[in-house]
């Protein structure tokens, strides 16, 4: 079984195009969604986030998303600790996720497969762009939370520039949900192409 990576920087709509996916009958692993879980259920992860990032980082036995975003996205050295911290344990419900599938291919979809180098496990990689500007918009709108926030978690990631190179598949979402649904059937012809399953 192929493993499938799937990305885009905030706001970008990767998002949407894994829902696409999702809706075509292609297994999906959203490994932003995992890890939020995993903080709040692996006894052994709480307690590596509270020795390093102190007894607040939880209230009421749920991860204080407040206090640590505080520290993270203002910190890039923290940001990257928690990040090593927490995918061991993505990668590794992945794996049990994955053993019940029968797929030609999975798709692991995460904002950061490019920081962490989880792209180099991968058979091929998607990344999903967006004008910044819609972005922005779009995080605002969902999230409640102002523009300046949203830049801040911006920066903290690759900029697409930087991503494109490693990338095998660009997904251009400045377009309308229609167009997206033809651009996925596209994307997955390639897919099926690159890894020989036509």
């Amino acid at each position: 079984m192929k493993n499938i990576g799937l990305t885009g920087g905030i706001g970008s709509g990767k998002s949407t195009v894994s829902r696409i996916l999702v809706n075509r009958g292609i297994p999906v692993y959203n490994s932003d969604y995992k890890a939020k879980l995993l903080m709040d259920s692996s006894i052994e992860l709480k307690e590596m986030i509270i020795n390093h990032f102190g007894k607040n980082s939880y209230l009421n036995n749920r991860l204080n998303k407040n206090y640590i975003s505080n520290i993270i996205f203002n910190d890039h050295l923290e940001l990257h600790k928690i990040n090593s911290m927490v995918h061991p344990f993505v990668f590794n419900d992945f794996n049990k996720w994955k053993k019940n599938l029968i797929s030609k291919y999975v798709i692991f979809e995460s904002a950061i497969i490019f920081e962490t180098g989880s792209y180099k496990k991968n058979d091929f990689n998607i990344l999903v762009i967006s004008d910044i500007k819609e972005r922005i918009k779009r995080v605002v709108k969902r999230d409640g939370v102002n523009e300046k926030d949203v830049r801040i978690r911006i920066n903290n990631q690759w900029s697409d520039d930087k991503k494109i190179p490693l990338s095998d598949y660009i997904f251009n979402n400045n377009i309308s949900l229609n167009d997206n649904k033809k651009n996925v059937i596209k994307m997955i012809k390639v897919i099926d192409e690159e890894l020989n399953f036509l």
